[in-house]
């Protein structure tokens, strides 16, 4: 017995060293499962921020050409409001399921500065549909529309813990 009880501190340090090992591993590796399924959540989010945002330029880019016929913008390739209606509904057809993935995945943040950006992009399509030709409310509309989609890149890269980018600003002809 007293064999036993000489050995019995070896074979505790074995069992404790044992049960530390163990527990140091499932520590471990819950740590690595939480780091991996956030980049996984970060990878889907910033894929559905990218959607939505493509699907809003594809409105904006019809809008450009329709402000061009109108007189309010300079795009080289203007189109009528006529022209311009089926891209329209094609494009907020498009927008709609991503927009509804944004609200699911997004940061309140960027949904917020999400609305702003479409908010503007509608006044542009409100002004577009009574064909005013109006150059000066116009630019305003289109600065509105680049402020809004700063702000939404910016919320982006905050939520996503990016760097700063560019602003993907380029001068207008009348601004050169």
């Amino acid at each position: 017995m007293s064999a036993f009880l000489q050995q019995l501190p070896a074979l505790l340090g074995v069992v404790i060293g044992a049960l530390g090992s163990y527990l140091a591993v499932v520590r471990g590796d819950h740590a690595r499962f939480r780091r991996e399924q956030a980049a996984r959540w970060d990878e889907r989010r910033l894929t559905v921020y990218a959607e939505w945002a493509q699907a809003l330029k594809k409105t904006v880019s019809v809008d450009y050409r329709v402000a061009a016929h109108l007189g309010n913008d300079p795009h080289p390739h203007p189109l009528s409001p006529r022209d311009a209606e089926p891209l329209l509904a094609e494009a907020q057809l498009a927008r709609d399921p991503y927009g509804e993935k944004l609200i699911m995945l997004g940061s309140p943040a960027v949904v917020e500065k999400a609305q702003e950006w479409v908010v503007t992009v509608m006044a542009m399509e409100r002004f577009l549909r009574e064909e005013r030709q109006d150059p000066g409310t116009w630019r305003t509309l289109l600065d509105r529309q680049r402020d809004g989609r700063d702000g939404y890149y910016a919320a982006v890269r905050e939520d996503l813990a990016l760097p700063p980018g560019h602003s993907g600003r380029l001068p207008l002809p009348e601004e050169a």
